[in-house]
């Protein structure tokens, strides 16, 4: 079997479930050695333990991305671990409310949507970013087509994932001549236990979704591992500063 990150060190966040620990696992398939990062720590252990019963190499650290200290122990921890950090999927991330105007949102969840996915992301790639100069490393940071559209009902979702995009092109365009790649990968629709939470558990919602996508279905966990899998690549090696969206077509 091809192991195209043998011996590479990936550091994935929001690990526990989801697309996160599909990445995980796949990047630990592949022979990279995977720390994995997440609030939900027995989630977050039992992940790790899975990886490496199957002869993968995998280590847990519990983090919260709204604690900056959390953040620079996790990353400290990840070079102590496995000596420094070649490839960083900040992918940690909340939704926040659905179906709320603007003017009615919470300020207390839009502050805790906003430290998670975008002021996360960026104590992320500060505290990331020296390690990868030495490793001549790639940033893959997890926005959405909403951080590319506007869509109605989620304000804080969208602020956060536009910023996530703006930050990851401001930084693609500082460390390019240091080696370092910055991209974002912008899914559309995924079947994941959020969209579970938020539209699928509503028949009539989840057909009308599904009906407003150009290939008249969601995309897959697996789909988004895929697009990651090759952000990380050498197969990607000119491309930098990416908002890339994987989409069905829906911005087409």
């Amino acid at each position: 079997m091809s192991r195209p990150f043998a011996n590479k060190v990936v550091l994935v966040t929001g690990a526990s479930s989801g697309i996160g620990e599909a990445c995980a696992r796949a990047f630990a398939d592949q022979g990279a050695r995977v720390f994995l990062a997440a609030r939900r720590h027995e989630q977050g252990e039992s992940v790790a333990a899975d990886i490496r019963s199957r002869g993968g190499q995998a280590c847990f650290f519990g983090a919260d991305m709204r604690r900056r200290e959390e953040i620079s122990a996790m990353v400290a921890a990840c070079v102590q671990t496995f000596g420094g950090v070649d490839i960083a999927v900040n992918n940690a991330g909340i939704e926040g409310q659905s179906a709320v105007d603007t003017a009615d949102y919470s300020e207390e969840v839009w502050d805790e949507v906003l430290a998670v996915n975008l002021t996360g992301v960026w104590l992320c790639m500060r505290a990331e970013l020296p390690h990868l100069c030495a490793s001549r490393g790639t940033i893959i940071n997890m926005s959405s087509i909403a951080g590319l559209k506007g869509f109605p009902g989620a304000s804080a979702y969208a602020a956060s994932k536009f910023g996530v995009i703006g930050i990851s092109k401001a930084a693609a365009l500082e460390y390019a001549e240091r080696g370092v790649r910055v991209n974002a990968l912008c899914p559309g629709a995924i079947a994941t236990d959020m969209a579970q939470r938020i539209f699928l558990h509503d028949e009539l919602v989840a057909d009308s979704l599904v009906q407003s996508y150009p290939m008249k279905r969601l995309g897959s966990v697996q789909e988004v591992v895929d697009a990651v899998l090759w952000l990380a690549s050498p197969h990607s090696s000119f491309a930098t500063g990416l908002a890339l969206p994987l989409d069905g077509g829906k911005l087409a």
